[in-house]
């Protein structure tokens, strides 16, 4: 099995990347910095006609979108454990979440971010207000859920669910209200952030501005 991650710093690729480190993949990383517009790259572009990262290459052949690339990298590597395996009890709500997050908070996210530019500048605050009103839903799920005092979302041990929650959260921090305002998501975000596997996710993209305080865990 081989993979080629075309990845940018803190983007949707971000959950695709720290999954291949968590499980030890071998795989190599190909730096896209989207804030340069390096995704409309021509070469890019023949990898990824959408223009967007993540792309995958497995086994030569380009793979996108990092929902499924999750679950993709999770049913070729059961071993590494980071999805609830089939027929268990936790593979149902871990499909939810997994389908959850794809289309309902990805999408709403993008709204909120790109309303300007995805569609007509005149519509951009009634798609922005609705893409929020979608986004503190969500939140308001994941905080009923994590109520009970769960460590992870599916089934007490960590999955690719958690990957992508925490990119999402991650996202928040440059919106009005942030993940980390919210009392109710707070010990899980810490206790997930505490990981070696994302604490090395953010040394290798070179990001530093939504970490954990030394010595809090």
């Amino acid at each position: 099995m081989s993979y080629v991650l075309y990845y940018s710093p803190g983007a949707a690729s971000m959950a695709v990347h720290w999954m291949l480190i968590e499980a030890g993949i071998p795989f190599e990383a190909r730096l896209i910095d989207i804030d340069t517009g390096a995704q409309h790259d021509p070469e890019y572009r023949r990898l990824n006609p959408a223009g967007r990262v993540p792309t995958l290459i497995v086994d030569g052949v380009p793979r996108h979108e990092s929902a499924a690339l999750l679950m993709l990298l999770a049913e070729r590597h059961p071993t590494a454990g980071l999805a609830p395996a089939p027929g268990s009890p936790d593979r149902a709500e871990w499909f939810e979440w997994m389908v959850f997050f794809a289309n309902t908070l990805l999408p709403a996210m993008r709204d909120w971010f790109y309303a300007d530019s995805d569609g007509d500048p005149a519509g951009a605050q009634a798609v922005r207000a609705l893409a929020e009103r979608r986004i503190e839903e969500a939140w308001e799920r994941l905080g009923a859920t994590l109520a009970d005092g769960r460590a992870f979302l599916v089934g007490g041990r960590l999955s690719t669910a958690d990957f992508l929650a925490l990119m999402l959260m991650r996202w928040t921090r440059n919106m009005p209200r942030k993940a980390t305002s919210r009392e109710n998501l707070m010990p899980y975000i810490i206790r997930v952030r505490a990981l070696p596997s994302f604490i090395e996710l953010n040394a290798r993209e070179g990001l530093s501005d939504w970490s954990n305080p030394v010595g809090q865990a």
